[in-house]
């Protein structure tokens, strides 16, 4: 083989393997040694140069003395036809092995910056245990507790997933790959919405069920651009492309406030809130909602209002306004009935059949409503104090 057809093939391998030619020229260089070692009577160490532009190759040899320290340097360049043989035994027996090595080392490097990245590929085999997605140089292994439960991955579908880790092992790099991560909601966005993947809009929190629900809050940084409708898009076409890739999971976009009580209220979507009564520290909310809006708001087995508290990282507990208004009531009778202890020694509370009032029936038989047990109550701590 001549320089240049030398040259030639490494060129084309290079192309054809997607290695650099450095990279190959290096792989050439260590598989010269490592053959040059092998011929009867070779010095104990050897350089190999080769000149990228001519392809000229050099064998310069040292020995190796008792401290360790290379002696002896000279040039043992082996003539060109027994260096057509070295090239050619070094290629068949050490090449191939070392550019297996080499691909792998740049696979691994080049999917090892790509944690927290989507990938697009297609089912190659799939069982109980996991499903191998192929990407094209590579595979990515989607392990069971990555799936989504019920989501069918039919052999050569195409499917999206989101990189959680890579790992090097001595057959190449292994992408473990997940369907279920609410980064997987983000890059979809990502793709779908130039207005998140520009910066304009933010992602600022991001809470999903996989498979069931799944809720974003988004803000944006330009007040003339809607966060909402950018992640909707025209005719809610954007979201759909994200909805049509989760398989139906249903997406809940929330404007982002910094108020916390309009952000919880903003969360429940898509039930309507009446009030939110927010706690001293902001950690604990009571979400009030009219009586028919409370299983929607609760969701089903609880979805709904577990997202909300997980995208606000609040503490959420869920009233209807008739438990909240009989909360109420019985607050203002636990008042009454104390105050009328020393007002009454006895008598018994009862329901006003006509208006559905309570009413306090004292052992003298006089009647009297709640408000006038609690004057007199009242009066009867005035003159008390008297």
């Amino acid at each position: 083989m001549s320089n240049m057809d030398m040259s030639e093939a490494l060129r084309m391998l290079a192309a054809d393997r997607g290695i650099t030619i450095d990279a190959l020229l290096q792989v050439l260089v260590e598989a010269l040694a490592t053959a040059y070692k092998k011929r009867p009577g070779a010095a104990d160490e050897v350089i190999v140069g080769v000149n990228p532009d001519n392809m000229d190759i050099t064998f310069t040899a040292y020995d190796v003395n008792d401290d360790g320290e290379w002696i002896n340097e000279r040039d043992d360049t082996p003539k060109k036809d027994e260096l057509g043989r070295i090239a050619a035994v070094t290629f068949r027996q050490v090449m191939s092995q070392r550019i297996r090595e080499v691909e792998r080392e740049r696979k691994f490097e080049e999917y090892a910056n790509r944690e927290g990245d989507i990938v697009s590929g297609t089912v190659q085999k799939t069982d109980t245990r996991y499903t191998l997605l192929d990407l094209g140089r590579v595979e990515a292994l989607l392990p069971q507790a990555e799936q989504v439960l019920g989501e069918t991955r039919e052999p050569n579908a195409r499917l999206k997933a989101y990189i959680v880790e890579v790992r090097r092992t001595p057959k190449g790099p292994q992408i473990v790959v997940s369907r279920t991560h609410p980064g997987l909601i983000m890059r979809l966005f990502e793709m779908e919405v130039p207005e998140i993947a520009d910066r304009i809009v933010e992602i600022k929190s991001c809470a999903r069920e996989p498979g069931q629900r799944t809720k974003i809050a988004v803000w944006s940084n330009d007040k003339a651009i809607d966060p909402v409708g950018a992640c909707v898009g025209a005719r809610g076409g954007r979201v759909r492309m994200v909805v049509n890739e989760l398989r139906g999971e249903k997406v809940d976009i929330i404007p982002f406030s910094e108020d916390k009580r309009d952000f919880i209220a903003k969360a429940m979507s898509p039930a309507k809130v009446t009030e939110v009564r927010l706690s001293a520290d902001e950690t604990q909310a009571d979400v009030i909602v009219p009586d028919f809006q409370l299983s929607l708001a609760i969701g089903k087995m609880g979805v709904n209002a577990t997202l909300a508290a997980r995208l606000t990282g609040v503490r959420i507990d869920i009233k209807s306004e008739s438990e909240v208004a009989a909360e109420g009531n019985g607050v203002v009778r636990r008042a009454v009935e104390t105050a009328t202890e020393s007002v009454y020694a006895e008598g018994e509370w009862k329901t006003n059949i006509d208006t559905g009032a309570m009413e306090w029936h004292a052992a003298d038989g006089s009647i009297l409503s709640q408000e006038q047990v609690a004057a007199q109550s009242g009066a009867s701590t005035e003159e008390s104090k008297g």
